[in-house]
């Protein structure tokens, strides 16, 4: 028996399992154990599922032993707690939604079921997703792993401290603005957003649903490719999920990066930006040219107007996706004296206050007189921004930049300061504003905690850029990296 198996990424795992080195019982019981042992300090989940998840895993040994195994048969994976699953709740970290349990499961956890996957529980989030510390969950914050007083990022900051803490070997998270990249850097983690359509929505509690897409985290470039396998594809329960069928994404695997560009976009560079976090991206482009690749300078002009546009676009969606949370079919119920009175209730006790904040911007930027001077305007920005990329994507095959300006900041350092904290994502959030798909991965360290090199690709194919992107992993090998607690 091995001492200790929460260390394996998934592709050694099932190499293990398939071996007959360990099942998956043992498996499951070793990362449940590791939650019970970390948990406390690290509060990355919401609700653990262990009875559902060693059932799980006697099913999986099961199949094991028949031969009929997939990638993730018996694999014990963390759920990010707004992807409704019917064997337990799903609350969005919001009181609104305390307690409740979903009829139907999500098109990407229906697929992990039919895969033989070990549900281990729900991550912590920011109230609907909405943050960039899960410090605004209803539920109290998620710690960073590498140092409890630090944030772990945001919304998925939940599944990127589960995988960092080794209670999970992967887990699923939403981006929206840059919910999976940057608390993936901060967690010293991989964190995929695949291109928009890639992954079906049906399932996901919605924030902006033009900018919401499902993706993993996990500890290698590999796993993250072997999960995408497993929850791409079309889904004709989702209008926006694209028909084309999933290649396999880890085709393009390779280690030397001959005959590839990588752009280097000069607005990638702000005031503020921590040295240690430039100087660690900066090692992290010339490892990429020693492997082969050629660095070439880039413009994406319009970068300075994507906050902007990002805080007036996924307001507004958020704003006409949370009326649906009124008190009157599911979750909480505060009774008034009339329907108005029980609307204000519910709404004024179940939401938190970012998410009051999101609703009043949005419910502003799409009101009469000022639709036209906000919301079609940013729509507008929103069409230049994804033309810059179509532009740089003409010259190169990836862009290469920081996932964040700074490593983990203090929680409770921002929390009064929102413009502060929604610079966090000024990296991230271009990528969601042109559709195209994103990976973020370790690329050294800085005042003891994880930086993260950010590689952008072309829309829907995530083959080339998990192939760049597991180049540099493997050369580079800060992967290797584990927090020890």
């Amino acid at each position: 028996m091995h001492s200790d198996l929460t260390r394996f990424s998934a592709a050694d795992a099932r190499a293990a399992l398939d071996a007959g080195e360990f099942s998956a019982v043992d498996l499951t019981r070793a990362h449940l154990a590791r939650i019970d042992a970390v948990d406390g300090d690290v509060h990355a989940f919401l609700h653990v599922m262990g009875d559902v998840a060693l059932a799980q895993a006697e099913a999986a040994d099961v199949r094991i032993a028949s031969g009929e195994v997939l990638p993730l048969t018996g694999i014990p994976i963390a759920l990010k707690d707004i992807l409704v699953t019917i064997d337990a709740p799903t609350t969005a970290a919001s009181k609104i939604l305390e307690g409740y349990v979903s009829p139907y499961d999500g098109t990407v956890v229906a697929r992990l079921r039919e895969q033989g996957a070990v549900f281990l529980g729900k991550t912590n989030t920011d109230e609907f997703a909405m943050g960039s510390s899960t410090e605004n969950s209803a539920f109290g914050p998620t710690h960073n792993p590498w140092n409890f007083s630090r944030a772990p990022g945001g919304s998925s900051g939940g599944s990127a401290a589960s995988v960092a803490a080794r209670e999970a070997v992967i887990a699923l998270g939403s981006d929206t603005g840059g919910s999976i990249r940057q608390p993936a850097g901060f967690c010293g983690v991989v964190g995929l957003k695949p291109t928009y359509g890639r992954v079906s929505r049906f399932g996901l509690i919605a924030f902006a649903s033009s900018l919401d897409q499902i993706g993993p985290f996990s500890r290698t470039v590999q796993d993250a490719a072997i999960m995408l396998n497993a929850i791409a594809g079309h889904d004709p329960r989702d209008s926006t999920s694209v028909p084309d069928i999933a290649p396999d994404f880890r085709a393009g695997f390779r280690t030397d990066l001959t005959g590839v560009r990588v752009g280097i976009a000069r607005e990638y560079t702000v005031a503020g930006m921590e040295p240690g976090v430039t100087n660690a991206v900066a090692a992290a482009a010339k490892q990429l040219e020693d492997l082969g690749a050629e660095l070439v300078d880039i413009s994406l002009p319009h970068t300075e107007y994507a906050l902007a546009t990002y805080y007036i676009t996924a307001p507004a969606e958020a704003s006409a996706n949370l009326a649906r949370f009124d008190g009157v079919k599911y979750g909480l119920r505060i009774d008034g004296a009339t329907l108005q009175d029980t609307y204000r209730a519910t709404r004024g006790q179940g939401f938190g206050a970012e998410v009051k904040r999101r609703i009043m911007l949005g419910t502003y930027a799409l009101s009469s007189g000022y639709y036209d001077a906000y919301y079609v305007k940013a729509q507008k920005v929103r069409t230049l921004i994804k033309q810059d990329f179509e532009e740089a994507f003409k010259q190169v095959d990836v862009i290469a930049g920081p996932t964040s300006p700074t490593v983990a900041f203090g929680l409770g350092s921002r929390m009064d300061d929102p413009y502060q904290m929604y610079l966090a994502d000024i990296f991230t959030i271009p990528a969601n504003m042109a559709g195209t798909p994103g990976v973020a991965l370790p690329c050294g360290f800085s005042e003891g905690l994880p930086v993260s090199l950010q590689l952008l690709g072309k829309a829907f194919d995530e083959q080339t850029l998990l192939g760049i992107a597991h180049a540099y992993e493997q050369a580079a090998g800060w992967h290797k990296h584990t927090a020890e607690i």
